[in-house]
């Protein structure tokens, strides 16, 4: 089976940028995996090329649709339409060894998102969060106007194209040091680590059981 690193981007953006730290998290024996906020199923496709069964959900009939005709090809692939925080066990039939999110967790209440990814998650499983975060502190702002020049010169080298259109746009709430102590509060061992296209990377391993 062909690595993930060998699969195209057909554009790129700040997310899909990271894409390759989320795949990289992937633990070994890692079986059934879930994808929240799938989008058009880009990640749920590279993640394919390495865990026997995922899934994609979006609430969003238009990326699901997207998300179906991109991932033809792919049977190991499926998109659900559903919104995870109300979905019935029934049409999310987990618990999965492994969640991701990507650029989701900005969209929902904070609290009710982390707590539904942990349920859905088997003991040992693995959650990897990409984020976003707010600026709430002067040395917040200068780092965030760092991520400027690498961000233009990696928008140059890939030709501009940045995903499809209709995604939803929010900004976060929380600020950067609100995001740590939330993590590490309501799942403790929590690793979270700010990169510098704007976004957090959150790892959590499930205790086993």
């Amino acid at each position: 089976m062909p690595s993930p690193e060998e699969l195209p981007n057909p554009y790129w953006n700040h997310n899909v940028h990271y894409h390759r730290l989320v795949l990289d998290a992937v633990p070994d024996g890692c079986t059934r995996a879930l994808d929240i906020g799938c989008g058009d199923g880009l990640l749920v496709r590279k993640l394919a090329r390495r865990i026997p069964e995922v899934t994609g959900v979006d609430r969003s009939p238009a990326m699901i649709r997207l998300a179906r005709e991109a991932g033809a090809r792919t049977p190991n692939a499926a998109f659900v339409e559903a919104d995870f925080m109300t979905a019935a066990d029934g049409v999310l039939p987990g618990p999965y060894d492994f969640l991701s999110a990507v650029a989701v967790l900005h969209h929902l209440d904070f609290t009710a998102a982390v707590r539904r990814m942990a349920d859905l998650l088997a003991p040992g499983g693995r959650l990897v969060v990409i984020g976003l975060a707010n600026n709430g502190t002067p040395l917040d702002w200068l780092i965030s106007g760092t991520g400027l020049p690498g961000s233009w010169i990696l928008a140059r080298r890939h030709g501009g194209k940045s995903g499809p259109s209709g995604l939803p746009m929010q900004d976060p709430d929380m600020t950067w040091s609100e995001i740590r102590r939330a993590a590490q509060g309501m799942l403790p061992g929590s690793r979270v680590r700010r990169h510098l296209l704007w976004r957090y990377v959150w790892v959590w391993d499930k205790p086993g059981s």
